[in-house]
């Protein structure tokens, strides 16, 4: 299977699971995970799918600056209801990153390594995912906004078309080649830049998180 080649141009994740250590899965426990990963579980490439997988991957470098991110060691809030919009396809990549799961995940093993109710819906964040270290409960937020991107009205026009079901072949094929390079863009171009990817460490009041100004 061929992918894009800019795929390999991502930083890839690496992350260490308890669970996967104790049982054998991998040498000491440790997954490595590429952007064609989620690509492949999800079966498109977006700036939906990019925005799972570079979201999360922003939020465990900030959560485990130093050693690797803990797989099933980490809550993971959403504004928006599973539901709607594309929370379901992030809610995916989420927990192919760090195991967290809904209420129908893995229950554990002999009372340890539950999965379960790690994802969980928290509707007045001001970004869109919260993520939170079950160890040292340090949390931090975030969220994309790709407005201060220059806008493709020529692939603009063509999903419009392609919603219509007129396009040609070479329109389809004009397309793909214009949508993989804004979701290109947004990784490689923008993947640093704060306007774009916001993320904001959270402080801990009393009993609950607030945000730190950005």
């Amino acid at each position: 299977m061929k992918l894009p080649d800019y795929f390999d141009e991502v930083p890839r994740l690496r992350v260490q699971d308890p669970l996967a250590r104790v049982l054998g899965c991998a040498e000491d426990g440790i997954f490595e995970y590429g952007y064609g990963d989620a690509v492949r579980l999800t079966g498109h490439s977006c700036a939906t799918v990019a925005a799972a997988y570079w979201l999360t991957w922003l939020a465990l470098e900030q959560l485990y600056p130093s050693g690797l991110p803990q797989r099933g060691g980490i809550k993971v809030e959403f504004r928006d209801d599973a539901r709607s919009g594309n929370s379901g396809v992030v809610a995916t990549v989420v927990q192919m990153l760090t195991g967290a799961a809904g209420g129908s995940g893995f229950k554990g093993l002999g009372g340890r390594f539950s999965r379960a109710g790690l994802i969980r819906n928290r509707p007045d964040l001001v970004l869109a995912l919260r993520f939170t270290r079950l160890d040292t409960h340090a949390a931090v937020d975030v969220g994309m906004d790709t407005s201060s991107m220059p806008g493709l009205p020529e692939l603009d026009a063509l999903v419009a078309l392609l919603s219509s079901g007129k396009t040609t072949a070479q329109q389809e094929h004009s397309l793909a080649t214009l949508w993989q390079a804004r979701v290109r863009s947004l990784l490689l171009e923008h993947g640093r830049d704060r306007r774009v990817f916001m993320v904001r460490p959270v402080c801990r009041l009393g009993s609950d998180l607030a945000p730190q100004a950005a």
